[in-house]
């Protein structure tokens, strides 16, 4: 009899959730099969079974168990049962003899059917409702003050539609998301500043160069690598932005480590892109598709969603115009990306459309000055606008590998 233990995710973290079995107690099943979904606070993580044979379920879904402890025994001394199905018979039911409703005598027709009382017709004429349309439930059909209540449309009075509730546990990793949010708002001086991105000349760069990149590397020329190597820049120019409070010290890291904030069957995820500093447009995009598609099929571990020193959001997929992020803790700074939107600027003095990207950076202000925080947005913004320059060096084939 093998004792199946949980496993531990990753440093720091001493117990998790079970969020779904995927077997049923008396199960058979086979070596490096998952068994089990579990809920960290960090992450969802699948559990496979150690060995083959058939599993005794020892803990139930939505129980919090310490690392190490038993989730479940496998007898690995099972036979494999046989493959073949056998037929089941199901008893039928009788059916119970139907029981005749007793009925009604309908109201007895006289003057006073359909006819409202003084008060009911008083809330009638003043709402404009017309007798016809309601049914009396007084003597003899009349038309009483309560029925012309009920019949009377208020934002008060509930309607004939569908008024159900459902309740849902929530599950570990968003509780713990739930969690940092509220400690980011309550533990930082946190403020957002705004400005507008003319994304024209990454639109004519990948209008040009998309397909020989795509075809020659294998992913795509998106904006995010773009974005990643602005950032990148910007933190170079101002490394305050790079930085985290440690008690009574302020930690700057010397590399950049950008996390990249992904939506996820389970929720909101953070896989982080490690030394994006050293990383070319092929590499930032190459990584960017991978941990996406990890997130997206729940393979993302803990270690890929840990030690970000910055962090890029694009609401912008979702249709978002503009936002106020909030910081990833313990960061200290976090870029939004918006949705792009053909606007009206002034170029040498002339109204000309565009498209337009409104950005954000929340960013703590406990050690990050007004002046390093817009100063350090205005640098993406001159990178975004001037990529040739300020990204590629003037050589656009020789920084896209192409």
């Amino acid at each position: 009899m093998l004792e199946m233990k949980v496993p531990s995710p990753g440093e720091s973290i001493t117990e998790v959730e079970i969020a779904q079995w995927l077997v049923e107690d008396g199960d058979y099943v086979e070596k490096d099969q998952a068994i089990a979904e579990v809920d960290s606070d960090k992450a969802t993580l699948e559990l496979p079974a150690e060995a083959s044979g058939i599993i005794t379920l020892k803990a139930e879904e939505g129980d919090a168990v310490e690392v190490g402890a038993v989730v479940c025994h496998i007898d690995t001394d099972a036979q494999k049962p046989a493959s073949s199905e056998t037929a089941k018979t199901e008893e039928k039911k009788e059916e119970a003899p139907k029981k005749e409703t007793p009925k009604v005598a309908a109201p007895k027709a006289s003057y006073a059917t359909g006819s409202p009382s003084p008060a009911a017709k008083k809330i009638l004429d003043e709402k404009g409702i017309d007798t016809s349309s309601i049914s009396g439930t007084g003597r003899d059909g009349r038309i009483t003050k309560e029925d012309a209540v009920k019949a009377v449309p208020s934002m008060g009075t509930p309607g004939t539609g569908n008024r159900g509730t459902s309740r849902t546990k929530l599950s570990m990793l968003r509780r713990k998301v739930a969690e940092r949010l509220v400690e980011a708002k309550n533990t930082t001086a946190m403020l957002t500043t705004f400005n507008e991105v003319d994304m024209g000349p990454i639109f004519d760069l990948r209008k040009e160069y998309k397909e020989t990149f795509k075809t020659k590397h294998g992913v795509s020329l998106g904006f995010m690598s773009f974005f990643t190597l602005a950032v990148v820049r910007a933190l170079e120019l101002y490394p305050a932005v790079n930085s985290m409070i440690d008690g009574k010290e302020m930690l700057t890291y010397d590399y950049k480590d950008i996390s990249i904030a992904v939506s996820g069957p389970k929720g909101l995820m953070v896989p982080v892109i490690r030394n994006a500093e050293n990383l070319t447009f092929r590499g930032v995009e190459s990584e960017v598709k991978r941990l996406a598609i990890r997130a997206r099929d729940g393979q993302i571990t803990v270690d890929e969603m840990t030690g970000g020193t910055f962090t890029i959001s694009n609401g912008g997929v979702f249709g978002s115009m503009l936002s106020t992020p909030i910081i990833n803790p313990p960061q200290s700074g976090i870029l939004g990306m918006h949705n792009i939107v053909e606007r009206p600027i002034v170029k040498d003095g002339e109204i000309v459309i565009a498209p337009i990207m409104f950005v954000a950076l929340s960013y703590d202000h406990r050690i990050i000055d007004g002046k390093e925080s817009v100063g350090f947005l205005v640098a993406v913004k001159e990178a975004l606008e001037s990529p040739v320059e300020l990204l590629m060096n003037n050589d656009v084939k020789k920084s896209l590998e192409l």
